[in-house]
């Protein structure tokens, strides 16, 4: 089974849906070998205005509901990486740090992309801060020089563009989105949360032969 999954390290839902992907690709059953690639999908890069209070406590509005939904674990008002003076909501750092793992060390890419969102979400930290994202590589064995020498390069400033415009041309608006490719043609499983469950009864109805 061949998935792309299309997301954002700093997209609520996607950090709920981190739960059921771990399920499916810890426990892939009939659907074994997945093999799983990893687009960026861009959900609000290059912002440049400061949130105001009135734009955060509309986001811990949606976090709570990722939360129930997912019982992922949030950092609660104060403290929060967002409740930080001047804090901007850019999310093209976290993009492009993961798409930097995944081009030079992919074997890290995916453990990478689940501690940017676990830092962000859980521990409060500033992902948008170039210290930040090259500490969570280097917890994972990547050269901490060599990931920040990467990171700020053109070529994987390019690379995160593409992935954005990629993601894009596929007409997805929302994210998650768990796209499958089938039978030569690519096929939406999930745009959105939905629990392993749901996923896998999807999965199914994709393989099923057709009459």
């Amino acid at each position: 089974m061949q998935l792309v999954y299309v997301a954002d390290p700093m997209c609520s839902w996607c950090y709920g849906f981190a739960r059921p992907m771990q399920a499916l690709l810890a426990e892939p059953g009939e659907f074994a070998p997945i093999d799983i690639s990893l687009v960026m999908g861009g959900l609000r890069p290059f912002t440049r205005e400061a949130m105001t209070p009135e734009r955060v406590d509309e986001i811990l509005t949606h976090w709570h509901h990722v939360h129930e939904a997912s019982g992922q674990p949030f950092a609660k008002a104060p403290d929060t990486a967002m409740h930080r003076p001047g804090f901007v909501y850019d999310t093209e750092p976290a993009s492009r740090a993961t798409v930097t793992v995944r081009t030079d060390w992919p074997q890290q890419a995916w453990a990478y992309f689940e501690s940017v969102q676990r830092a962000f979400y859980a521990e409060a930290r500033d992902v948008t801060q170039t210290a930040v994202l090259t500490m969570l590589a280097e917890r994972l064995g990547v050269p901490g020089e060599a990931f920040r020498a990467a990171f700020e390069s053109d070529r994987l400033r390019q690379a995160t563009l593409q992935d954005f415009a990629q993601s894009q041309r596929w007409g997805i608006r929302g994210f998650p989105a768990l796209i499958a490719q089938h039978r030569g043609q690519l096929h939406q499983v999930c745009n959105g949360y939905a629990p392993i469950e749901t996923v896998r009864q999807r999965l199914g109805a994709l393989m099923a032969p057709t009459a």
